[in-house]
């Protein structure tokens, strides 16, 4: 049975305040507890409830200061004032009951338990808090990446609905193979990558298939290179990123070239690292200066920030008509 996050409070500030009471109440010499320090560790202990439980969350959380310090300095003369003339003559008589002690020693002695009780509580609350603080960051990351994944399947088949219109309107006998790889990559993105982290061999095959589904409409225009190295074991990637960048790399290649696109995607893994390659050519004298933003890449890169924060690493840069993306990723395992 899973105990609630109050009840482990309970608990363990009890457990606090057993191991107080028995160092503060435990008298070595005599080896015994007498009932004047029970008592007075129960007063402690109520005080200590009371400034917790009502006066810290009403004044200090707040912010009221001069108030919470104004009813401190009160509780601790009203707890030597009792303590002095109420508890010690009730409770142990004789001549230390006749002796007032200094305030400043009674306070000395006092100030401790309470102050660890205190302080106790408002640890904990420190640690409730950062625990709701980390829930809610989890969730707001799960539904930004919610938002995030539903944005790439529109995008998705946007462009390649148009591509098997086109097609389909010339009666091209390669019409039933677009639909089969966009059966088979639809499958993966609409039922296989639902977590946050798949196989890494799942998504490479899908990026095959993804791949060669984007290879019909180069049509002998130029060469599509599909390399992988040492890509084995079993390892997990977040879905859906690496195709973005090959996504993109159809998309800009076509849109400026009618002949000698290439088209170059290496994937490798070194020391439980992926390092994903891709490259296309392009014109320079076509509209490319998109090439870098776009919502694609917008996504990509939020995806990049909430799975893998300080361990990815992205280059995009352009040379010699060539546009090369270069991400590294450190992988986790199953």
């Amino acid at each position: 049975m899973k105990i609630n996050f109050k009840a482990k409070e309970f608990i363990y500030q009890a457990l606090f305040a057993v191991v107080l009471f028995l160092i503060y109440s435990f008298d070595k010499h005599n080896k015994c507890f007498h009932l004047y320090s029970i008592v007075f560790f129960s007063f402690y202990l109520a005080v200590s409830l009371f400034i917790s439980y009502v006066l810290v969350p009403k004044y200090f959380y707040t912010k009221k200061l001069a108030a919470f310090w104004t009813f401190i300095v009160v509780i601790f003369l009203g707890v030597y004032y009792v303590e002095e003339y109420v508890l010690e003559p009730l409770l142990v008589g004789g001549e230390r009951a006749e002796h007032v002690s200094n305030i400043y020693y009674t306070l000395l002695s006092i100030f401790p338990i309470i102050f660890m009780m205190v302080g106790f509580k408002i640890a904990w609350d420190i640690v409730k808090k950062q625990q709701e603080l980390d829930a809610m960051q989890r969730a707001v990351n799960e539904s930004e990446l919610r938002f995030l994944k539903s944005q790439i399947n529109p995008h998705f088949l946007f462009n390649n609905l148009n591509n098997l219109y086109s097609y389909a309107l010339d009666n091209s006998p390669q019409t039933p193979s677009i639909i089969l790889e966009l059966s088979s990559v639809l499958r993966y993105m609409l039922y296989d990558c639902k977590e946050d982290f798949v196989p890494l061999e799942k998504e490479i095959q899908h990026l095959k298939n993804f791949t060669a589904l984007n290879e019909l409409q180069i049509e002998g225009r130029g060469k599509v290179r599909f390399n992988t190295k040492n890509c084995r074991g079993s390892y997990k990637i977040a879905p859906l990123i690496l195709m973005v960048f090959i996504e993109n790399a159809f998309k800009h290649s076509t849109a400026s070239q009618s002949e000698l696109i290439e088209i170059d995607v290496d994937l490798s893994i070194k020391n439980n690292q992926l390092i994903f390659v891709c490259k296309n050519t392009f014109l320079e004298n076509a509209n490319t200066q998109n090439l870098s933003t776009g919502i694609g890449l917008e996504n990509v890169n939020k995806r990049l920030q909430l799975l893998y924060p300080k361990a990815h690493k992205l280059n995009i840069t352009t040379d010699n008509n060539c546009y090369i993306v270069h991400l590294t990723l450190n992988l986790s395992s199953q």
